[in-house]
């Protein structure tokens, strides 16, 4: 049996791993090897590996893993978790099950993009989800953002920041709320409500494609995809769910589940509206969670009890 085993191998997942074998912990990460933001090339604001590739941090994560032998690293993924604190059962889908005293979910969130031709092959390299991840790559870029209802707030944003030509398509008939519509008006954005048929080109040479024929000629686009929290485990563990489908964690990153704790983008304060989904709060909500579910195991060992 595992003391700890953490689902999800992203930044979360290695440095709560990080912390565990340092502290001398049998810990297992097991990891699908679908990281989310493997389409980028680059991935920002996380100091001294601004604009590094996020597939080289993983792989760099690992290597350094490999240095405390208490801790093992296995690919696949997680199908059914039950049991209780000290007495966990994880099956992976090649059937193999595996026990452990406490577990530690880190398996992050799963982007939908709208199903539009084009889109999905061009996410992460000229279709952006994130302004603080990709904003500045894209200053001064003539820009698109696919968006409607209150994510079309996203256009504002951009314009805002990073560019004075900014469309907002809505891909069908504006459900903007009014204050939304009211904040778009004002600044000056040109709204196209055509339903769109596809997307050509790659960065700095788009083309949209509408169903009426027309096209809109842009640089970059920007689209924030529906988001679908990895939560399969934590709802078999009976772990609390937030309105938004991530797993309700406290100041600890307990979750309502005695001995199962959670970090990383699918898990988040009751307090707090939506993860923030970079990279750097990720690997610091993995050590914090990790740091306090050490502890959790250190004061289970004890002879006695502490108050």
């Amino acid at each position: 049996m595992y003391e700890v085993i953490v689902v999800g191998g992203g930044p979360a997942g290695l440095s709560a791993a990080l912390v565990l074998g340092r502290q001398r912990r049998r810990a297992l990460v097991v990891d699908a090897g679908r990281p989310r933001n493997a389409p980028a090339a680059e991935m920002h604001m996380y100091l001294g590996r601004d604009g590094g590739s996020p597939a080289r941090l993983l792989a760099d994560g690992r290597a350094e893993l490999a240095a405390y032998p208490t801790v093992e690293f296995r690919q696949g993924r997680v199908v059914a978790a039950e049991g209780g604190s000290g007495d966990f059962t994880i099956t992976l889908d090649d059937g193999d099950r595996v026990a452990a005293s406490r577990l530690l979910l880190a398996s992050g969130l799963t982007d939908e993009p709208a199903d539009v031709p084009g889109l999905a092959e061009r996410w992460g390299a000229s279709v952006f989800h994130c302004p603080f991840c990709h904003g500045y790559e894209t200053n001064g870029k003539v820009l698109a953002v696919i968006g409607n209802g209150p994510d079309a707030m996203l256009a504002a944003y951009v314009a805002d920041r990073y560019s004075h030509d900014v469309v907002l398509c809505t891909n069908g008939p504006s459900v903007m709320p009014e204050p939304v519509a009211a904040v778009v008006k004002a600044g000056g954005i040109r709204v196209i409500e055509t339903p769109l048929a596809g997307i050509e080109g790659a960065l700095d040479a788009l083309t949209l494609r509408f169903t009426d024929g027309t096209t809109l000629t842009r640089e970059a686009i920007y689209h924030r995809a529906p988001t679908r929290p990895n939560t399969e485990a934590a709802v078999q563990l009976g772990c609390a769910l937030l309105a938004d489908g991530c797993v309700e964690v406290d100041e600890y990153g307990r979750t309502s589940v005695d001995g199962v704790y959670a970090a990383g983008d699918a898990a988040h304060l009751k307090a707090v509206p939506e993860p923030v989904t970079l990279v750097g709060p990720s690997a610091a909500d993995g050590v914090r969670a990790a740091v306090w579910l050490e502890q959790e195991l250190f004061r289970a060992g004890l002879p006695v009890a502490l108050g």
